[in-house]
């Protein structure tokens, strides 16, 4: 059983011309920042709007006391899916060619501000790509939305409370970076190597395939319990990658009421203590092992 947060290649096929379903490609390189909005110039799926890593899914970084990619207030988040035509009653499908590790984001962001009909095509850009199905170059135009953010999801917790609750034993938090940057033996995008004390490493990768389709929901509550038996009895805190989600939500029902707050998404304040991963964990000067 697939998740009802995924939408096929075929079933999104068949909707390219439904105005009610909004495509968004949120390809983004952290390295090569403008690549990904350069590829989707190229080519994209027809009727797909894009949505900027730095532009449109972050803040602005400031004085750097923020995080490399702070979490947008809601208000301006509002702006933003306004922009895309997002509102009530829309299906929105995201996609990047990374494993949903920026395209998550956005479906994260969304979520948190109660717009439930929201999904991950399914193998993202390479199963779209793979199945030589229809592309565009097109520069694509939306008809201005009224996005109306409820109440955001309390998904969010200041540095304290998460050095409490670690000392606590009452959350598990996950690192889901690549085994190399958790250990601190390669660090090629922050300054600081390392990960926050007591976070285990769950690269997001081991959620998907092979394929690069994610795993059904069986495999993946049998996978996350196995690692983690205590699992359904803590809150859960994905942190380290700020366009990633764990795969959480893609869970069977029973697993998916556990909470879902990414320390990578804390919108920062000036002076405060909100992690937007380990580079703001650092700028805190919250000790980093």
């Amino acid at each position: 059983m697939k998740s009802s947060n995924l939408v096929s290649t075929a079933e999104l096929a068949d909707h390219l011309d439904d105005p009610s379903w909004i495509i968004i490609d949120c390809r983004f390189n952290l390295n090569f920042p403008e690549k990904g909005e350069n590829d989707y110039q190229e080519a994209h799926i027809p009727g797909a709007l894009y949505a900027n890593l730095d532009r449109d899914l972050s803040a602005p970084v400031g004085n750097g006391q923020r995080g490399r990619h702070p979490l947008p207030d809601p208000e301006t988040c509002a702006q933003t899916f306004s922009s895309f035509g997002i509102e009530a009653g829309k299906q929105v499908v995201a996609y990047d060619d990374s494993g949903g590790a920026i395209s998550g984001r956005l479906w994260w962001m969304l979520q948190w501000l109660g717009h439930e009909n929201t999904a991950l095509l399914d193998g993202g850009w390479q199963q779209w790509i793979q199945e030589k199905r229809e592309l565009s170059s097109d520069m694509e135009t939306s008809l201005s939305g009224e996005f109306q953010a409820d109440t955001p999801k309390p998904w969010i917790l200041e540095a304290e409370q998460i050095m409490d609750a670690l000392k606590n034993d009452e959350i598990l938090l996950l690192d889901v970076r690549n085994e190399s940057r958790f250990r601190g033996e390669k660090e090629p995008i922050d300054p600081v190597a390392g990960h926050i004390p007591g976070a285990k490493n769950e690269p997001f990768q081991v959620n998907l395939e092979k394929n690069g389709l994610w795993k059904n929901a069986e495999t993946l509550r049998r996978q996350y319990l196995e690692r983690f038996p205590d699992l359904d009895q803590k809150n859960v805190f994905p942190t380290a990658v700020p366009e990633s989600p764990p795969a959480i939500p893609f869970l069977p029902s029973g697993m998916q009421d556990l909470t879902i707050s990414p320390s990578t998404r804390v919108p920062g304040v000036s002076g405060s203590a909100t992690p937007q991963g380990p580079l703001q964990w650092v700028k805190n000067s919250f000790y980093y092992s």
